[in-house]
């Protein structure tokens, strides 16, 4: 099996210019997790997760600054001032543009898995020859085509179960 047989085709993704705002709408309208981040002619230039997203709108705690013998406590921030100060922030400011790890079509089944699991990747962007977002893999999209592998009757059960 192939990526190609296995990857999602109608991929969402975003632009760099892209706000926080416009892609948390875009993450919840479409029930994703993440999406690659494409320039104007569909060529790979980063990848943006929810993870990155929540770490990204995290308020920090309060801090404690010692400078010639005065101390300086700034208060807590609060989700509602993070919401307002960084919600137009454009993606390409907080999304991953480095080592991101990629599949082509011919890769084998194998080669993303492995490539999952290694890394810990929700999911992965498939390329084609010219580095344009033809697809996406996610674990998910992983779990279901080994489901498809598992035998259905019972010989096979036994067999596959069996340890030589």
């Amino acid at each position: 099996m192939e990526v190609r047989d296995f990857m999602i085709r109608e991929i969402i993704t975003a632009k760099p210019t892209t706000t926080v705002k416009e892609l948390i709408s875009l993450l919840v309208k479409h029930r994703i997790g993440g999406v690659p981040v494409v320039d104007d002619r569909g060529n790979l230039v980063g990848i943006i997760t929810d993870g990155d997203v929540v770490r990204f709108l995290s308020p920090h705690k309060d801090k404690i600054y010692f400078a010639y013998l005065i101390t300086y406590i700034e208060d807590a921030q609060k989700i509602e001032d993070v919401l307002k100060e960084k919600m137009n922030t454009p993606i390409e400011k907080i999304m991953v543009k480095k080592n991101i790890k990629t599949l082509a079509p011919d890769d084998d089944f194998e080669t993303a898995i492995r490539l999952i699991s290694r890394h810990h990747f929700k999911k992965i962007p498939v390329l084609n020859g010219a580095g344009r977002v033809i697809g996406i893999i996610s674990r998910g999209d992983v779990i279901h085509a080994i489901a498809q592998m598992i035998p259905e009757d019972e010989a096979e059960i036994e067999s596959f179960s069996t340890i030589p």
